[in-house]
């Protein structure tokens, strides 16, 4: 008795008990959904001791979450008559009386610099005393902040477009935690759409607060959608295959389980919610339904051969078992893969994705035929499908293209792969921050307005060392940081900055009366009557309090970025270095760039070099399974080629349709290959059998194989097909592409495995086909008195 054989009478045997077993973990995983959490900061793909990451925990540690900014805008003209602009400053005093807000700045809050000679210091005025009464009185303060307060420009105000915002600053305790989604959610937006309402006007509203939330919603908005399309899909599919609800209904059963334990197992694990996490759901639906068809198909085929149920039952578990297993194994190592790279969003994706497929295969295996062991025989109707002419006819067309045109298929194989050559070389990188988010959404589109009239709101930052106290407010570092600023101001993807320099400025315009044209620098001598104007100055720096540290040392420039790629990035980069090369010696100061937009874009770099090696792994660990199983070198080779086939004519595709390489795309290649060899497996495991049965006769041990598979694996690959096409209906770009490019290569794959692998093993039969080859492993796949079963 060998080891599958064992294990379908102890399953059997103890049916109740497992039942009970299963029940019970289910009911304590399901437990362990309450301690599911959402993702509230966006992805870090870097791992914590890489350099950009430790320059931007330095960067937190010394001024705090950078991403706690919430804008409003509008560029409603109306907005610039009396009611509708104080109800406009209205807002933000409402705004600002929320618990979760710190302070927030609007036109109404402005406090212009003005020069006290009496006192020889700096007095903060606000703009005016009283709400304006009339259009003339709105229009007086408008030129006022348009004309002479160039301090904030691209702050408050677009001059050009005569767009105006308001700022709200959260408390950055806050930030990264439930309270800001309860804060956006419960009070932010239903004030808005109430002022909207009201006052019939369009509020833009953006900052990575905000975008983080809405974005973190759609997720989890989406997860429900997923999973049900991908249970109603599968599930039609399943039934239209099979003609069974009995069986449909058994394999809703065991999906469904696995939904249960992969929310389960994400809550045990305390894991986040994160777009990938996301996909693990609906992923084990369409993993685990292929798993349903192999057993139950085979269960039916005993039916039809022998009529008798418990010995059809213990075939299908001691048959099916290993092979189902080896496959599992397989898929489930083409996503533990991501467990080796430094990025802990993939580690986690991985490890829950791995586990959960293993655990829809134990699912599987015991569920369905302990149900049908308290089910009767299935019917004639039931079996019919097993006689189907069309499928047959796909089955023959296939043997025929593989026994008279094996030339065919090589050349087209040689076509595809010289014209997905070319198509590779076409590929780029993308790192966008926002790509992948819904482009249909208000606050996409927010983000995209936002960018046209303020320059970005991806903050980048450049903390400066100036290695002194107080070093900071030397007029040759601030003079040092005026020519960066040049720099960062003809770059136009991104915004003007913010820094010391603005009050400098400031300071200097209202030293001499306001005068717009003297909002500059001042010079060596002019610094010294500015300072002792400061040194006086009536305390409320709120706004640039956090551009310099408490001692003096570190100064920062903050700056928007808009939605740009890595290439352009590096573009950017390099030119900024190359300024704070020149400007900033490095033996007196330590300058460096940081801030969430550049973890982000140097995370995906990261990523893309971690994945190659990644999918380099998974197609080592499925050589080690094959050379497990057939002890060839040559039988590893021929294996991998129908499915290292595939992914080169995604990969080709990409560069075609200009779908660029980037987090969410290149994750295709692990998964998909991982999934496509387990056609292989099965394939060449009855390929295998019908060896030993047919004492070494190749020709017909293939076209058997063939026969026997080609259904099943026919079957399979169209769910998976249309299950990973449920993905295409998400409004993540990222989802989209994965779903599709997925799809598109498990087609190529089965077709692959369907015509390409066994024409190889036709043409190479002489070198391949020895019972050297073929030698027994130790865990039997199919014993050889199967031959009529399919696998």
């Amino acid at each position: 008795m060998n080891f599958w054989t064992h294990t379908s009478r102890l399953i059997l045997k103890g049916r109740y008990f497992i039942i009970l077993l299963i029940a019970a973990c289910t009911y304590f995983l399901a437990s362990q959904m309450q301690y599911m959490r959402f993702s509230y900061t966006e992805a870090n793909l870097l791992p914590e001791n890489h350099q950009i990451n430790i320059d931007y925990n330095k960067f937190l540690e010394l001024f705090g979450e950078e991403g706690n900014l919430i804008i409003l805008a509008t560029e409603d003209p109306s907005i610039f008559t009396p009611e509708k602009f104080n109800a406009w400053n209205s807002l933000s005093k409402k705004l600002d009386s929320f618990a979760e807000v710190d302070f927030t700045v609007a036109i109404g809050d402005i406090q212009k610099l003005t020069k006290n000679k009496d006192e020889q210091k700096f007095d903060l005025e606000p703009l005016y005393e009283k709400d304006p009464e009339t259009t003339a009185d709105v229009l007086k303060i408008k030129n006022e902040l348009f004309e002479n307060l160039p301090f904030y420009d691209n702050f408050l105000y677009n001059k050009k477009s005569e767009t105006i915002r308001t700022i709200v600053y959260l408390k950055k305790d806050i930030v990264n935690t439930s309270i800001r989604k309860d804060f956006i959610f419960d009070a932010l937006n239903p004030t808005i759409e109430k002022f909207e309402k009201d006052y019939n006007i369009d509020i833009r509203v953006s900052g990575m607060p905000y975008i983080r939330t809405m974005n973190a919603q759609n997720i989890i908005d989406e997860i429900g959608i997923f999973v049900a399309l991908a249970l109603g899909v599968t599930a039609l599919i399943f039934f239209f295959f099979f003609r069974s609800f009995r069986a449909t209904f058994i394999t809703l059963i065991v999906v469904s389980i696995g939904v249960v334990w992969a929310f389960g197992f994400i809550g045990l694990f305390r894991y986040e919610i994160t777009v990938l996490m996301a996909l693990i759901p609906p992923l084990i639906i369409v993993i685990g339904v292929p798993n349903a068809i192999f057993l139950i198909n085979k269960y039916q085929q005993e039916v039809k051969k022998h009529g008798n149920q418990a010995k059809s039952l213990q075939r299908v578990i001691s048959k099916i078992g290993n092979a189902t297993l080896m496959t599992n194994v397989t898929t489930a190592s083409g996503f533990a893969t991501f467990i080796f790279t430094k990025s802990q969003l993939l580690r986690e994706f991985g490890t829950i994705a791995s586990i959960n497929i293993l655990a829809i295969f134990v699912l599987a295996l015991l569920i369905i035929p302990i149900m049908y062991s308290f089910l009767p025989l299935p019917k004639e109707k039931h079996l019919k499908h097993l006689e189907r002419r069309w499928i047959d006819a796909i089955v023959t067309w296939m043997e025929s293209i593989v026994r008279n045109h094996r030339l065919a298929v090589y050349a087209s194989t040689i076509v595809l792969i010289i014209v997905s050559m070319i198509g590779v070389y076409m590929i780029k990188i993308s790192g966008s921050l926002i790509e992948d988010m819904p482009k249909g959404k208000q606050f996409f589109k927010d983000i995209v307005f936002f960018e046209e009239e303020f320059g970005g709101i991806m903050p980048l930052e450049i903390i400066i060392d100036t290695k002194a106290e107080k070093g900071v407010m030397k007029l040759s570092t601030l003079q040092r940081m005026n020519k960066l600023d040049e720099t960062i101001d003809e770059i136009p993807q991104l915004s003007k900055s913010i820094s010391v320099l603005n009050i400098v400025k400031y300071s200097k315009q209202a030293f001499y009366s306001g005068k717009p044209e003297y909002y500059q620098l001042p010079n060596n001598q002019e610094k010294n009557w500015i300072l002792a104007y400061t040194k006086n100055a009536t305390s409320n720096t709120d706004l640039l309090n956090n551009f310099v540290d408490s001692t003096g040392r570190y100064a920062r420039i903050t700056t928007f970025m808009k939605d740009i790629g890595t290439e352009k990035m590096a573009g950017i980069e390099e030119r900024i270095q190359q300024k704070i090369d020149k400007e900033f010696p490095k033996e007196d100061f330590d300058v460096s760039m940081t801030g969430g937009a550049l973890v982000f874009l140097k995370g995906t770099t990261f990523l893309i070099n971690n994945l190659v090696i990644s999918l380099s792994l998974a197609i080592l660990l499925i050589a080690v399974f094959m050379a497990f199983l057939f002890r060839s070198f040559r039988m590893i080779v021929i294996s991998l080629i129908p499915n290292i086939f595939p992914l080169l004519i995604t990969a080709g595709l990409m560069g075609y349709l200009g779908v660029p390489i980037k987090p969410s795309t290149i994750l295709v290649f692990s998964i998909a290959f991982g999934i496509s060899v387990d056609d292989t497996i099965h394939f060449l495991a009855k390929y295998r059998q019908e060896l030993i049965a047919n004492n070494w006769r190749i020709k017909q041990s293939v076209y058997a194989a063939l026969r026997e598979t080609g259904v099943s694996m026919f079957y399979t690959s169209i769910v998976l097909f249309f299950g990973f096409l449920v993905f295409t209906v998400s409004s993540f770009g990222g989802t989209i592409a994965l779903g599709g490019l997925v799809s598109i290569t498990l087609l190529f794959a089965m077709v692959s495995n369907l015509l390409l692998l066994p024409s190889l093993l036709l043409s190479l039969e002489k070198k391949i086909a020895n019972k050297k080859t073929f030698k027994e492993p130790t865990l039997d796949i199919l014993t050889p008195e199967d031959t009529n079963g399919d696998t």
